[in-house]
């Protein structure tokens, strides 16, 4: 195919091209970045919380009025859910992971340590917390019986100590804060601080992901056997044995809480996958949006491409019907059109793809969006140079059906 006249045409429709490459190169920078977009979304739809999701099922309550030994009357809630039929084993924990709020606290490895080496999210949990949860050790031990105490005990204990319990407090961590703690060896045995706080690294755990996250990680997360009460933040959270078993037990659970005092309010129940589907709600719809916007846009685009292809064939019928009466064939006036097209689109997307680098920096910017892979542009390349084959398909069929006698009377 000769390159030449096409150029020349091109040259004396220069605004039409400009029009048609600029839509072009729009098109790819906001399709790349808004599919990258899409596709961090999807990973963290996907992300894992170290948590068995499938057989737990949560419920947190408020006191009504001012609430007496509490702490005693937490403990007749555990005894209460564990106590219903189907139920594994209870825990109670402050935060759980896919939680729009957390608790957070820093972790260093001396005690004069002016920057922590970490900050994590900062779970507390009672008796039977890993095995309620399905946490799996990677390294260490459990806690042991002695070790976990009431909140409002430590709290005692920090108060009258300048801030520090009276004895080293036990801890588990996640495997991703244990590597960044003590990378290339065992964080267990070691000790780390929390200020000026003393903490004893007793094991390490698989995967256990922050509530919600933080300046883009998920998986620093560190757990002290520490039981909250209830009207404190206390989460209920209740193993069942079968899945299909969860809401009756829910119910169930709640009937024994207000059974166990009626001066309080239930203020959330429901399974595991109902907070995480509650806190992905967001991911879920901006996927939505901007898949639409993408698609939207490639029609668009696709529209403005028939649109000018079809103007042009019109406009050079004259032309067509001559190449057509001097021997040119149906597949070469097809190429033409052809042609034309991918020269048009292959400068939008080299334009493109610079306005889709510039775009991403400012999302990184101002939405701690991370760096746009290289290989979204080739996609967003390849995607584009489909559409303008596929959008001029008709129009230059329509230009090739032109017997050469019609198109040279009609000029």
């Amino acid at each position: 195919m000769e390159i030449r006249p096409i150029l020349s045409t091109l040259r004396r429709h220069k605004t039409a091209a400009a029009l048609i490459v600029v839509e072009i190169a729009l098109t790819c920078a906001i399709i790349c970045n808004a599919l990258f977009i899409v596709g961090q979304r999807w990973e963290a739809l996907r992300e894992t919380s170290g948590v068995d999701e499938q057989q737990l099922v949560t419920v947190s309550l408020s006191g009504v009025g001012p609430q007496t030994d509490v702490d005693a009357l937490t403990q007749q809630d555990l005894g209460a859910l564990r106590a219903i039929p189907g139920v594994a084993s209870v825990a109670l924990v402050n935060q759980l992971p896919f939680r729009r709020g957390s608790n957070n606290s820093s972790l260093a490895t001396q005690p004069d340590q002016k920057i922590p080496t970490l900050s994590a999210a900062f779970y507390t949990g009672a008796e039977g917390t890993l095995k309620t949860l399905g946490l799996r050790l990677a390294a260490g031990r459990d806690f042991a019986a002695d070790e976990y105490m009431d909140w409002s005990e430590l709290m005692k204990q920090v108060d009258g100590n300048n801030g520090v319990p009276l004895r080293t407090m036990p801890l588990i961590v996640s495997r991703e804060a244990a590597n960044k703690l003590f990378p290339g060896e065992s964080a267990v045995g070691h000790k780390v601080y929390m200020a000026n706080v003393p903490m004893l690294i007793v094991g390490v755990v698989e995967r256990l992901r922050r509530p919600n996250t933080v300046n883009g990680d998920t998986g620093y997360s560190m757990l002290i056997p520490v039981r909250t009460p209830y009207e404190n933040g206390g989460l209920y959270v209740l193993r069942v044995r079968d899945p299909a078993q969860r809401a009756p037990i829910l119910r169930q659970a709640v009937a024994a809480l207000e059974r166990v005092a009626s001066n309080r309010l239930i203020m959330d129940s429901k399974t595991y996958e109902e907070w995480r589907s509650d806190y992905m709600s967001k991911d879920r719809d901006m996927m939505g949006l901007l898949l639409a916007l993408c698609a939207l846009l490639l029609l668009v685009t696709a529209l403005g491409i028939i649109g000018l292809a079809s103007f042009w064939v019109a406009q050079r019928t004259r032309q067509i019907g001559v190449r057509r009466a001097l021997g040119a064939t149906k597949g070469q006036i097809l190429r033409y059109f052809q042609t034309e097209n991918f020269l048009l689109v292959t400068l939008g997307i080299v334009l493109g793809m610079g306005l889709a680098y510039a775009l991403n920096q400012l999302l990184m910017r101002h939405y701690e969006l991370p760096r746009l892979p290289l290989w979204y542009l080739p996609v967003g390349a390849l995607l584009l140079w489909a559409l303008g084959q596929l959008a001029v398909l008709w129009p230059a069929r329509r230009a090739a059906a032109v017997p050469p006698a019609i198109a040279t009377r009609s000029a």
